[in-house]
């Protein structure tokens, strides 16, 4: 386990050391979960929130921009090694072209 002392975990130290690697963690959830709380998704629901465009291409969390998706479809944008997306195209939708 990371950040361990004495047998215990240390979560101070570890949620510090998360928000300097990825300052927005905290924006992005509270974005997340405002997506669900529009749809209507409850706990434990296997659907995710999808956005017709991307957030991070100037898409809005508003009920007429989003959807109820498939977890996996969702989460299935190619990634560069930084975690950004490389493209707005799902590895689904181009083998379907």
């Amino acid at each position: 386990m990371p950040f361990m002392s004495n047998g215990k975990r240390d979560y101070k130290k570890e949620l510090s050391w998360e928000h300097k690697k990825k300052p927005n963690r905290v924006k992005d959830r509270a974005s997340r979960n405002k997506a669900r709380k529009e749809l209507g998704l409850k706990v434990g629901d296997p659907r995710d929130a999808g956005h017709k465009k991307a957030i991070s291409k100037g898409g809005k969390t508003t009920l007429a921009n989003l959807f109820a998706q498939n977890a996996k479809e969702n989460q299935s944008f190619s990634r560069n090694k930084d975690g950004s997306m490389k493209s707005e195209t799902s590895k689904r939708e181009k083998k379907r072209k």
